[in-house]
């Protein structure tokens, strides 16, 4: 699929919530100014001492987990595609849902994890070879083995996601965590257009949740300057 979506129109968000986007957007160029002052950057600290930097393993290794927000992320590679040399995703586990969350009814073969295990992929981040993002993306559910939720409820977790320590590194975490806060409205826009897809995507005899014709649901390129550029211009 890989529908291209457009930026969230920053004109129709009241000067609050562009404050907010703006405190995360100066966050972020902080993170990279302090990784950029000891020739570091945010892909580069995940890939540290972690041997060859090979397709589909996940880097750093066992993935990076918060324990206390049950937030989670890992970095691979696998798709080769425009400048991207790799990804984060990120997810959350069961216990740091909102206690209302429930799976959509599912009546197909495959087994979800369910439980203390259940897990939800929110969104991926896509990254260049210098460490800097450059888009962001949806995918369907046999891409990373979740468990389904409705986007309703996945941006409600997206709203709670935070790694707190210093594992891999500090600027990385306060970087990947802020930047659900500068792309908050973004991310909503490709879960809810994730669920567009899905819910609309009826082949007769081919369970929609594991089709590997349907990887990506949507994509937005953004940079983190270009975005900071639309918020400034609509606070001016």
């Amino acid at each position: 699929m890989d529908e291209q979506l457009s930026p969230v129109d920053k004109t129709r968000l009241d000067e609050e919530e562009l404050q907010v986007l703006l405190a995360a957007g100066e966050e972020i160029r902080e993170c990279h100014r302090v990784l950029s002052q000891a020739k570091l950057n945010v892909v580069g600290e995940c890939l540290k001492n972690q041997g060859t930097f090979t397709k589909f393993n996940h880097y750093p290794k066992g993935d990076v987990y918060d324990w206390a927000t049950h937030s989670q992320y890992y970095y691979h590679t696998h798709r080769g595609i425009g400048d991207e040399h790799g990804h984060f995703h990120t997810f959350m586990r069961a216990r740091g849902m909102p206690e209302c969350a429930e799976p959509v009814p599912y009546d197909g073969d495959v087994e979800w994890p369910s439980g203390v295990d259940a897990v939800s992929h929110i969104i991926a981040v896509s990254m260049d070879k210098y460490g800097y993002p450059i888009g962001l993306f949806a995918t369907n559910r046999w891409v990373t083995d979740e468990t389904w939720y409705t986007a309703d409820n996945v941006i409600a977790m997206a709203e709670h996601y935070k790694i707190d320590h210093a594992y891999p590194n500090w600027p990385v975490n306060l970087w990947i965590t802020a930047m659900f806060r500068l792309f908050r409205y973004e991310i909503r826009a490709l879960l809810e257009h994730r669920d567009e897809i899905v819910g609309g995507w009826k082949h007769e005899g081919v369970d929609t949740f594991e089709d590997r014709n349907l990887e990506v649901t949507g994509f937005i390129l953004v940079t983190v300057e270009e975005q900071l550029q639309d918020i400034c211009k609509a606070l001016a």
